[in-house]
């Protein structure tokens, strides 16, 4: 009886021991711009060159002491380009969220660490043709399934911390909307003649690749820059219509990183 009693006395402070492990988030917040090309044959078989703009916000929170990490990112893209005789335009907008897990290995000895895991992105937007007439927007809905992978190195620079940071995702398997070439949105959804528009993906018909080279330089104890190149290349190939939207970011941000204790 009294080791039943002692058992039962342990047990709190035993499952707080366990569950207190301190909880460490990292945001960042970065905003840029560059060359963006788009391309889309229900609208046009021109090709669209111009310039874009990106706002991305990343979150990372992982228990300390834990090899897994959750990640989650917002991207929003704007674009606007023209035409090879600069006579027609076209506008893209595109909101992308991002979710996964991720597990990570450290190599001290190297000041290396790897992560590796998978992500899915959930992909809404549409671009629009100035020129045409009875069908001049193209919506863009999309969930993709895609394999992570990420690098970070960190190292001094100029006598402060500083970390080089590579990560990329590519898609595996997804699901996407598209009409097929010359069908318009009315028949679809006003006269209700679906046509296969709702279309599983591969990285065969759908081969987008997003990748994200950073530098971070702590100038401070609450302040880190974050300098880096977004290189976001959205791509398939589905119900006879080809379509990508490519965009080179050149970004500049800042990184917060704090710890939540158990008792916060």
């Amino acid at each position: 009886m009294r080791s039943l009693i002692l058992l039962i006395a342990l047990l709190p402070s035993g499952f707080l021991g366990i569950h207190a492990q301190e909880l460490v988030r990292t945001h960042s917040w970065m905003v840029g711009g560059g060359p963006t090309e788009i391309l889309d044959t229900y609208l046009s078989p021109e090709h669209f060159k111009g310039g874009g703009f990106c706002i991305l916000s990343t979150s990372e929170r992982r228990r300390e002491g834990r090899h897994w990490s959750t990640m989650m990112e917002h991207q929003t893209q704007l674009a606007l380009a023209d035409d090879r005789r600069e006579q027609y335009s076209e506008m893209a907008a595109h909101y992308q969220l991002l979710w996964g897990r991720w597990r990570q290995w450290q190599l001290p000895h190297l000041h290396l660490t790897l992560q590796a895991g998978g992500m899915a992105a959930a992909h809404l937007g549409f671009i629009y043709n100035t020129h045409q007439g009875n069908n001049p927007a193209q919506a863009q809905v999309a969930l993709h399934l895609m394999p992570a992978a990420a690098a970070t190195w960190a190292f001094r620079l100029l006598k402060r911390q500083a970390r080089l940071r590579y990560e990329c995702q590519l898609p595996l398997a997804g699901v996407m909307f598209s009409p097929h070439f010359g069908q318009s949105y009315y028949e679809i959804f006003s006269r209700g003649n679906y046509d296969h528009n709702v279309v599983p993906t591969t990285f065969l018909s759908a081969p987008n690749f997003r990748q994200l080279l950073s530098c971070d330089l702590q100038l401070s104890r609450r302040f880190t820059l974050r300098l880096g190149y977004l290189g976001d290349f959205q791509q398939s190939h589905v119900n006879d219509i080809k379509q990508h939207v490519y965009a080179h970011q050149l970004m500049v941000g800042f990184v917060k990183s704090f710890t939540i204790h158990p008792h916060d």
